[in-house]
């Protein structure tokens, strides 16, 4: 398949001034690789603080001015500025944001998804849309503080869809949103895909994940951890031991804190810093740079393997 997104060894800092002049660089996102395919929706799965919105804002050129980066970003095989990311925005790259705060609260739905565009043919398309996700036509006219949470993801959605991208960056799109509501969009997600886009869908609920991805990428503490195929995750066969605490930490699966919590920004640890909180740590997890990538069945994991791990 031919890949939209590749980010490579992605390491994001940011600049901090503590009393006075004083600086000090705070590591938010630390060799972070993923890829994103055409016809693909892949999943980003972790906990608040893993980096997975930060990675959407990078990619949408959205980060603030303190930001430093190390590592690559390629969009259709170039490198993928934050410049050229500007200039793509809204177009061919397109984010459905966490918040309903991005819609502007002095202007009707109608206009903010056409852009201004006031031409029939524009129009159509906007009532389109918002008929795809369960609104009437009759949301064009409302402003953002008369819609619902849900409706307004919606219309986010809508906005996002509007210039046939072919790249989705969905944050996080489902929050407020009833089970059917949900349901329908994770479907357009799908859909979308199907017409040759590529969706990265970034969420906390590995069930989401699960639904409607074809692969997921686990995210622990700013890096990748793990890439699996879904059919593997689905069944339980998580390859590195956070993975398996976020499938037994599901309802259904017997709903098993983690113990301990997940480093801070800023809070680098010496080798995998999942260790602290593992339960097949060895001496070797909690030395060194990050554990080297293994090749799996399914995917490849960031792991040095426990006793007991199939394929490791």
């Amino acid at each position: 398949m031919e890949a939209i997104l590749e980010v490579e060894h992605l390491s994001l800092s940011f600049t901090q001034y503590e009393r006075g002049t004083r600086r000090r660089q705070v590591t938010a996102i630390r060799d972070l690789s993923l890829t994103v395919h055409a016809g693909e929706v892949a999943a980003v799965v972790g906990a608040s603080g893993s980096g997975k919105s930060l990675l959407a804002h990078r990619i949408l050129g959205l980060l603030p001015y303190n930001a430093a980066q190390e590592g690559t970003i390629r969009y259709e095989g170039e490198l993928l500025t934050p410049a050229r990311a500007q200039a793509l925005r809204g177009r061919e790259l397109v984010l459905v944001p966490q918040g309903v705060s991005w819609l502007d609260p002095l202007m009707k739905v109608g206009p903010q998804i056409r852009r201004g565009d006031r031409s029939p043919a524009a129009r159509a398309q906007s009532a389109a849309a918002l008929e795809r996700y369960g609104l009437g036509r009759e949301t064009e006219d409302l402003y953002p503080f008369e819609l619902s949470g849900g409706m307004a993801r919606r219309v986010l959605l809508a906005c996002a869809v509007q210039e046939h991208p072919r790249l989705v960056v969905a944050d996080e799109p489902t929050p407020g949103l009833d089970a059917a509501a949900a349901r329908r969009i994770l479907n357009h997600f799908r859909e979308l895909a199907e017409g040759g886009a590529g969706v990265l869908f970034i969420t906390h609920d590995l069930e989401l994940a699960l639904t409607v991805g074809h692969r997921v990428w686990v995210f622990y503490a700013g890096t990748t951890i793990e890439e699996s195929a879904v059919e593997a995750l689905a069944a339980g066969d998580g390859a590195h031991p956070y993975t398996r605490a976020l499938w037994n930490a599901l309802p259904q699966n017997g709903f098993t804190p983690l113990p301990g919590t997940q480093p801070g920004p800023g809070e680098v640890l010496p080798g995998c810093p999942f260790a602290p909180r593992c339960p097949y740590c060895r001496p070797i997890c909690q030395t060194g740079a990050l554990p080297p990538w293994r090749e799996m069945a399914a995917g490849r994991v960031r792991c040095y393997g426990w006793e007991g791990g199939e394929g490791l």
